[in-house]
């Protein structure tokens, strides 16, 4: 898969070092949507299934990166099994923006300023390729299951609900 336009961000550095293919998908952001996915897939117009969000959570005291779907929501209970951990909260979005560097909107998985343990849903699995943040609002990555999973260092888990 080429590169498809010109971004340059900590995750297009990331995965360009790693030497994994990935493609830049852009649109214009609304500076009035709140629900950052769902703007990304109806932009794109790709399946909300394929566009997946990156949220943190406090488990059990550390911070822990879980990739869903934006169709979907983060199980907090499962993505704490997953990490090993009891209770999982959601991360308060300074701290998230401060540990990954990235705005909330933007966060994306890849190309964080502290690598944390990450979780991806399994339900990736299932798609070809699939969408993450690129870094910023109105950027996102494409690519396929297992190369998000080998530059982020994520495991695989049944982490998101309908």
């Amino acid at each position: 898969m080429a590169k498809k336009g010109r971004a340059s961000t900590p995750a297009t550095a990331e995965l360009t070092r790693l030497g994994v293919p990935f493609a830049i998908r852009s649109y214009d952001h609304d500076p009035a949507a709140t629900d950052f996915g769902r703007e990304a897939a109806e932009a794109l117009g790709v399946a909300p299934e394929r566009v997946f969000k990156t949220l943190l959570a406090d488990v059990d005291g550390e911070l822990v990166v879980g990739i869903v779907p934006v169709a979907g929501r983060l199980d907090l209970k499962a993505l704490a099994a997953a990490a090993g951990g009891k209770r999982a909260q959601l991360a308060d979005p300074a701290v998230a923006e401060r540990r990954t560097g990235y705005v909330v909107g933007g966060i994306s998985p890849i190309g964080q300023r502290s690598r944390l343990r990450t979780v991806l849903d399994d339900s990736a699995e299932s798609h070809e390729t699939v969408l993450v943040s690129g870094g910023r609002r109105g950027l996102d990555i494409e690519l396929a299951p297992a190369d998000l999973a080998r530059a982020t260092g994520a495991t695989l888990a049944p982490i998101g609900r309908g």
